[in-house]
């Protein structure tokens, strides 16, 4: 029973050893004036000032407006790519139209040339057949 009564008493030495250690430093932690406040200490506790509480308060305010702006500037940008594309379609238009008016043109002397019409001064056309 010796091995028994000797495994005990290392057992009792080494818990009392944890526990002086544990006290210990729970102490110390108790009476350190200079240690590490709450993270949710309150405003007025912590020593903030109305004044940073106002400039906060102004920045959150600010940062909303910054997201308006950005936003309607959003919105803004793809109007004038719809505005774009619209405005590309309407050239494309003209420059087909142009060039349907210069085979007009084109056709219309080649059979004036070859004396089928005669075109007035007044943009009339005869047929000479």
């Amino acid at each position: 029973m010796s091995k028994h009564a000797a495994a005990l008493a290392a057992a009792v030495l080494i818990t009392i050893c944890a526990a002086v250690a544990i006290f210990a430093i729970g102490g110390a932690a108790l009476l350190n004036r200079s240690g590490v406040k709450a993270a949710n200490a309150s405003s007025k506790g912590s020593g903030v000032s109305d004044a940073a509480i106002v400039q906060r308060s102004q920045l959150e305010q600010m940062q909303v407006r910054i997201l308006q702006y950005q936003a309607r500037e959003e919105k803004y940008q793809q109007r004038e790519q719809q505005y774009q594309q619209v405005l590309a379609e309407a050239q494309s238009k003209v420059q087909a139209a142009e060039q349907q008016s210069q085979q007009v043109q084109s056709l219309l002397s080649e059979l004036q040339q070859r004396g089928l019409i005669t075109i007035s001064n007044d943009g009339s056309i005869i047929i000479d057949r």
